[in-house]
């Protein structure tokens, strides 16, 4: 606490879900010798645009020398965001996109306050990256803050928190992290690739083999560290590259499908379409499933299209044996709008680094010729709809 002053704004639900845990951390805070401010809520799921500017109004108005943030990923995302508005001021549209933030204090000579970032669920890795993912409820697409300014300073995340994590939520975070390790693999750059492989590969099967005795036994602590192990490694994972096809598509999606619900639908169809520029990596992720039975045997000496469809059903027999769905189609609220909006989405200048990220890198005027046909895929398990380059 020393570090960062005496007066500290709590940003929490945690009292609500977990009120021993919260008892613990708030007697702590106080115990140091801090002023608390708070709690004052946390953000609803998809960090919504209005959580974050009534977060910026609290630290405006207590005027405190730090934020902590006890909370899941939106929690995080949302008051990182609220940071930057309370120092820098403006619309949040403003720092969409890649090193605005940092553009704009070194512009103006200012720093952001200290960030205290304190996970309470495994998945989105928010208390280690320079990420801050924001939703307009209006238009339900979601956008991103990257830039290393708003990386949290310190950081802590207790595995034994997430024991109170519902069944929905733990697997919800398990394949968000599991797509943060995935879809670096796929589009790491030659200069980061053994990085990312090692950091990946492990993230995965930490996920993989934890993740239904995570959802069946909740107070089993040691499968809760694999777990949030694995989920953490994604956030290592999206530090060295970047997310990119399912993460893209599943920020238009906010309205009917939760993040890891969307990134474990999309993240087989899009494999199929990156197949053969990613053989190296799915050679290495057959051998890895084949170890969990998600995969035949005969499939490992499979190469081109043929291994890509292999690992894309593989992870689709993931999703299958905790009851997730593995097409759009199923998922009530589906309509010909969310097509649309997910490939208008791609196009937006905001979020081309998804489309840069891609293993097959794509632009924005081919978004309708290539994408289209692996989200009509995705619609009802087609794979043969997916046009490749």
């Amino acid at each position: 606490s020393v570090p960062f002053g005496k007066k500290a704004l709590l940003i929490t639900n945690l009292q609500t879900r977990d009120p021993h845990s919260y008892h613990n951390i708030f007697e702590s805070l106080v115990d140091s010798g801090l002023e608390i401010a708070g709690p004052f809520p946390s953000a609803q799921p998809n960090s919504p645009k209005e959580d974050v500017s009534r977060i910026k109004e609290e630290i405006l108005r207590e005027k405190p020398d730090f934020v902590l943030v006890a909370s899941g990923g939106s929690g995080i995302d949302a008051t990182k965001a609220a940071v930057v508005l309370a120092i820098l001021d403006g619309d949040i549209e403003d720092y969409f996109g890649t090193g605005k933030v940092t553009e704009k204090l070194v512009a103006e000579g200012k720093k952001l306050l200290p960030c205290i970032a304190v996970q309470t669920a495994s998945g989105s890795s928010a208390h280690l990256t320079k990420y801050s993912n924001i939703t307009d409820l209006k238009t339900n697409q979601k956008k991103l803050i990257i830039d290393e300014a708003v990386i949290p300073p310190r950081a802590l995340f207790d595995y034994s928190l997430t024991k109170s994590m519902s069944t929905s939520l733990t697997l919800d975070g398990a394949f968000d992290g599991l797509a943060h390790c995935l879809e670096v693999y796929y589009g790491a750059s030659p200069e980061s690739f053994e990085k990312a492989q090692e950091i990946a590969l492990t993230g995965i099967e930490l996920i993989v083999s934890s993740i239904e005795k995570a959802a069946a036994e909740p107070f089993d602590i040691t499968t809760r560290e694999t777990l949030g192990l694995g989920a953490d490694l994604g956030g290592y994972a999206v530090m060295v590259g970047g997310t990119n096809g399912a993460h893209l598509t599943s920020f238009s999606l906010v309205d009917i499908l939760s993040h890891g619900r969307a990134c474990a639908l999309l993240n087989p169809y899009y494999t199929v379409f990156f197949a053969s520029s990613i053989q190296k990596q799915l050679k290495k992720l057959a051998h890895l499933f084949s170890k969990y039975s998600l995969i035949d045997e005969s499939s490992l000496s499979f190469d081109g299209q043929k291994l890509g469809l292999a690992v894309a059903k593989a992870l689709i027999a993931l999703s299958k044996r905790v009851g997730y769905p593995t097409t759009l189609g199923k998922i009530e609220g589906m309509s010909k709008a969310h097509i649309e909006r997910a490939l208008q989405g791609a196009k937006n200048p905001q979020l081309e680094t998804k489309l840069n990220n891609m293993p097959v890198p794509m632009t924005s005027d081919m978004v309708d010729e290539y994408m289209k046909p692996i989200l009509e895929a995705a619609l009802n398990g087609d794979f043969g709809l997916i046009k490749t380059l």
